[in-house]
């Protein structure tokens, strides 16, 4: 399955809840996110991060592969009113300045990158103590559930998904960064209900990997008119109370710190 969230900026601009308030909270007590600090976003997307950032007062370059998705991300922040300096590039090799960076993010996107490198190259990147923040906001397919049975859409008409009964919760991320060299893991998670109208529903799934990302139009238009169905009838209220799971990694540079070399 070849994935390109390009095709399906818009709607991901529009339909993708954000990182709530609470989690750059949460981050900010861990001392990331704070005013002043040099944050590099790696997978921008539509740039939830890098504008959660930004709005804290943080100097946030932010990068990301596809054109598209920085063309929304810009007018985003335009609208709310904040600056983010973007750039075409990959996590894997940035292009970015040795050791200039208090932060290296990545919000919901650490999964699509050669991991061992984006993890050496986020380590090469960072000042001594600086900090590796891995962030999820996913939904929880749970038994009878819109989320779940909105996934078993998915796959009637994409049956090669393979990202299907997620959990939220990504151990696998910790080994990634000690094995770059990253200490003093730490890992939390917390549970918020997200308000969905069935068209920001249908939207928010249109924007999958699994859907506009990587099928062809006339298929991701089957797929909107079966779930817009499937809603009406199976789950009319409005709106919907989706289930999403908080989850962020935080790692840090040693005080002491000699990057490694790429591979």
């Amino acid at each position: 399955m070849t994935v390109d969230f390009g095709r399906t900026a818009a709607d991901y601009a529009a339909h993708r809840a954000g990182f709530p308030e609470e989690f750059f909270c949460r981050l900010g007590d861990m001392g990331v996110g704070l005013d002043g600090q040099r944050v590099v976003d790696v997978g921008t997307g539509t740039g939830s991060l890098a504008r959660g950032f930004a709005r804290r007062g943080c100097a946030v370059t932010a990068l990301d592969r596809a054109p598209a998705m920085l063309e929304q991300a810009r007018r985003l922040d335009a609208e709310a009113g904040v600056r983010v300096t973007y750039r075409v590039a990959v996590a894997e090799d940035t292009g970015l300045d040795h050791a200039s960076w208090d932060v290296v993010s990545a919000g919901q996107c650490w999964h699509w990158f050669d991991r061992p490198r984006a993890a050496k190259e986020a380590r090469r990147l960072l000042v001594a103590g600086g900090a590796l923040a891995i962030c999820h906001m996913d939904y929880l397919p749970i038994a009878g559930n819109v989320c779940a049975a909105t996934e078993a859409l998915i796959l009637k008409h994409s049956p090669s998904w393979t990202m299907a009964g997620g959990t939220g919760i990504h151990a696998d991320w910790t080994l990634d960064a000690a094995g770059a060299g990253f200490t003093g893991l730490e890992t939390f998670s917390f549970d918020v209900d997200i308000q969905y109208s069935h068209e920001a529903w249908r939207g928010r799934m249109r924007s999958c990997n699994g859907v506009g990302a990587s099928l062809p139009e006339p298929v991701v238009a089957d797929f909107d008119n079966a779930l817009a169905r499937l809603l009406a009838g199976t789950f009319p209220e409005e709106p919907l109370a989706v289930p999403h799971r908080l989850w962020a990694l935080i790692a840090r540079a040693p005080a002491q710190c000699t990057a490694p070399a790429l591979d």
